[in-house]
């Protein structure tokens, strides 16, 4: 075969264009220490290349983002639930402190104050919220446990569900004294004589309730049944219905009746008084009652209704909204906020408010203060009283004799209002104790939730580690490697251009 010059020149130039690309290609990995610059280079390198990084992104959505998130939200729970802890332990010390028999007066107002601070605070860490969203209020995360102000016009239709459980013993007392001004009236207006009722009774969550959820024209009567464990058929319960304690001691003979076999509804204070017939058949048949009322007007800082119970806001009446916290079967619905924490893998980080903050804890709350207020007031009436004793305008024989006698009397209002106090308190402390229980398991709740993400992060930054370093051995090249690979190629490239000027050096001239 005849080579010729011209052949030669194009080999050579074909060789070191090769050997120049060679050396630009491993100039390029130098500077950017990868495999290839695109993919038509390497297409299997490629190809993984994408399947890495995808999977990288995803890991790194968890592990970056989802995760503290979740993290970040279940700290912020823990935080409010480890405070109402505080709070119930705080109240449960003040009932503890209460319940002694050897109180003066200066430690009743004390813990008169002392109640009445903690009772501002009781619903209060249910407004905590992470990243401007609520965190104990479900999907509604824009909106707040409590009324967050005093709301006159706001009305709601409200169905409470109660079990026999909820029926409890409470007292009541009518016929207190109202001191006489001068001499006169002491000796004529006359003495009330206080009286203690015993009922069984059940308490809404709210008081100053009117009206009848279910027929909005009927703004008097609740709607109360139950059913027993041998009914198929809700039973009514038609009760007495008075606004107050007043108009109901104003209709009883002596001091609070209620019809036998009966039932009486308090709408001020919100509660339903069984005779003690209607009691005991609720009792035995292990019933569930049903009360379905309206309240319109909430205070600043009442839990809103619609994350404990089936209710509707009909405040606008042209557009009412309607709330489902129960389904048809009496089962609670959680509304849950799921974080995906990793490949198909998710986690409710959220906790219920009805799950920690109690609706009855504040009720409660109300009751002690009402009491130990009652207690202070009638000791104030007997220390009235007997400052009247020392004076001039009251020292006629008779006037005397009758300030004797209210005195009396309300020394017996004195000894109801602390025998119903210390007995509140008492109540209060084992009240406290489900409180803490319920709190204590929602705290476990979350810690479990805690450990989980605990898990799944070290598991995520391990898979995290683990598919960095396939994609660096995938994409990357050592820089030594590629440095002593370019050293070669410039070595050759730098031959191939002495050959290449040794043989365009010679031709046929030079044998002529």
């Amino acid at each position: 075969m005849r080579i010729t010059n011209n052949m030669i020149m194009h080999n050579t130039s074909n060789n070191i264009n090769g050997n120049k690309v060679n050396v630009d290609r491993l100039n390029n990995q130098m500077s950017s220490q990868k495999k290839i610059q695109r993919p038509s280079e390497d297409p299997v390198i490629a190809v993984r290349a994408l399947r890495l990084r995808s999977a990288l992104s995803q890991v790194n959505q968890y592990y970056q983002r989802n995760i503290p998130d979740a993290e970040s939200w279940l700290s912020v729970t823990d935080t409010a639930i480890y405070n109402m802890e505080t709070l119930v332990r705080d109240i449960r010390s003040e009932a503890v402190y209460g319940a002694g028999d050897d109180l003066k007066e200066s430690d009743r107002q004390a813990i008169l104050e002392q109640m009445q601070k903690l009772r501002e605070q009781v619903y209060a860490e249910g407004n905590t919220d992470y990243a401007g969203r609520t965190v104990f209020t479900g999907f509604h995360t824009n909106k707040k446990l409590t009324f967050m102000t005093n709301e006159k016009d706001t009305t709601y239709n409200i169905t409470q569900g109660f079990t026999y459980k909820d029926i409890e013993e409470h007292r009541y007392y009518s016929g207190d004294v109202t001191i006489p001004n001068n001499a006169q009236q002491a000796v004529d207006n006359p003495i009330s004589e206080p009286e203690e009722s015993i009922y069984q009774r059940i308490r809404l969550s709210y008081g100053k309730v009117s009206g009848n959820a279910q027929d909005p024209g009927d703004t008097t009567n609740p709607v109360i049944t139950y059913t027993t464990q041998n009914m198929t058929t809700p039973t009514q319960i038609a009760p007495t219905v008075y606004d107050n304690y007043k108009d109901w001691e104003a209709a009883s003979a002596n001091g609070y009746d209620i019809p036998a076999g009966g039932a009486v509804f308090i709408k001020d204070s919100g509660e339903l008084i069984l005779s003690d017939e209607l009691a005991s058949d609720l009792k035995g048949g292990k019933a569930d009652v049903s009360i379905s009322y309206q309240k319109t007007g909430f205070n600043e800082g009442e839990l809103r209704p619609e994350y404990y119970y089936n209710c509707t806001d009909v405040t606008d009446t042209n557009h009412p909204i309607e709330y489902t916290k129960f389904d048809e079967d009496g089962n609670e619905i959680y509304q849950d906020m799921k974080f995906t924490v990793a490949s198909n893998q998710t986690l409710t980080v959220n906790t219920n408010a009805s799950d920690v903050f109690d609706a009855a804890l504040g009720r409660d709350m109300d009751e002690m203060i009402t009491a130990v207020q009652r207690s202070i007031d009638a000791h104030q009436k007997l220390t009235d009283l007997k400052a009247m004793k020392k004076m001039d305008e009251y020292a006629d024989p008779e006037a005397q004799e009758r300030l004797d006698k209210w005195i009396t009397a309300v020394g017996k209002e004195c000894d109801y209002a602390d025998d119903n106090m210390q007995k509140l308190y008492n109540t209060c402390i084992g009240k406290c104790d489900k409180y803490l229980e319920k709190i204590d398991l929602a705290q476990t709740v979350v810690g479990s939730k805690g450990k989980t993400l605990e898990l799944v992060k070290k598991r995520m930054s391990q898979q995290q580690t683990t598919i960095e370093e396939l994609k660096s051995t995938n994409e990357d090249r050592e820089l030594s490697d590629i440095i002593i690979d370019y050293t070669a190629a410039y070595n050759a490239y730098s031959a191939s251009l002495q050959a290449a000027a040794k043989a365009n050096q010679s031709t046929l001239l030079n044998y002529i």
